[in-house]
């Protein structure tokens, strides 16, 4: 049946709302929400992990090393980049540059969470190092607690996302722990580097159904094939990601100039 909920005089509907879900969930609660989130997750981390863990077992490092990053990088498509390099034998520096390149959208997702992240004290630098995309995705779809200046129902938001983050990691290194361990099988793993290739294709697959407009992939493209042309297999990765910043940072900068040679010439009301 349904229930009726009565309000005091001199509250509103919505203060009450604020005040119910203001109260402090069980911490047990708290572990099944976040479960339950992130289990669509788990079905695919797991055997990515997986994948990861198998390809670093190829390099002549050892393998505690590819857990390692797991627990304190934990960048999922870096990580295979990072492999991916290190078999090509890239230096230091070919590293650093291309995982930055690769992982900066992270300052976007950082940004777009510093409201919901304020007042979450230590576990901030927890919260901003978990921040994958998938992470993201599930943090920035969880609906408020209630007002968003409401420091307890943010509170009580931080210790989900908290949650959720943490056992996105435990997902990510379960995963790698599968792979380091069925690598001393010695089974045949030809053709299983293609995970980072298909990792790519599916993100750019989503990307296009969520994105309207499509320039940036025939951007793509044409960055990708005029690099195969001019530069050298070993600064192809490098030179297309740096070639593809460079024009979209110049269309950025055009469209802020029309932007605002238009607001200029727009002619004002007589009633301004």
């Amino acid at each position: 049946m349904p229930t009726t909920t009565s309000i005091a005089p001199g509250k509103s509907s919505a203060d009450t709302d604020c005040s119910i879900h203001a109260v402090p969930r069980d911490n047990r609660a708290l572990w099944r929400q976040a479960l339950r989130q992130t289990l669509p997750v788990m079905f695919g981390y797991l055997p990515l992990g997986a994948a990861f863990g198998v390809l670093f077992t190829q390099l002549s490092l050892s393998p505690w090393l590819g857990l390692l990053m797991s627990l304190v990088i934990l960048a999922g498509a870096g990580q295979f980049l990072v492999v991916a390099l290190l078999g090509a034998g890239a230096g230091v520096t070919e590293l650093a540059i291309a995982t930055l390149l690769l992982n900066s959208r992270h300052l976007f997702y950082g940004l777009s969470l510093l409201e919901r992240f304020r007042d979450a004290g230590i576990a901030k630098v927890y919260l901003i190092f978990g921040l994958t995309d998938e992470t993201y995705s599930l943090l920035a779809s969880l609906p408020r607690s209630g007002d968003r200046d409401d420091i307890h129902a943010r509170r009580e938001d931080q210790r989900l996302m908290l949650r959720i983050t943490a056992l996105n990691q435990l997902w990510w290194v379960l995963g790698t722990l599968m792979g380091l361990a069925a690598a001393q099988l010695n089974f045949d793993s030809n053709g299983i580097e293609f995970a980072l290739t298909a990792l790519f294709v599916v993100l750019g697959i989503e990307q296009w159904y969520a994105l309207r407009e499509r320039w940036p992939f025939v951007l793509g493209l044409a960055v990708t094939f005029t690099g195969l042309w001019i530069l050298p297999n070993d600064q192809l990765l490098l030179g297309s990601i740096a070639g593809a910043c460079l024009l979209l940072l110049g269309h950025y900068a055009v469209h802020k100039r029309r932007t605002a040679m238009a607001s200029t010439h727009t002619p004002r009301s007589p009633h301004s």
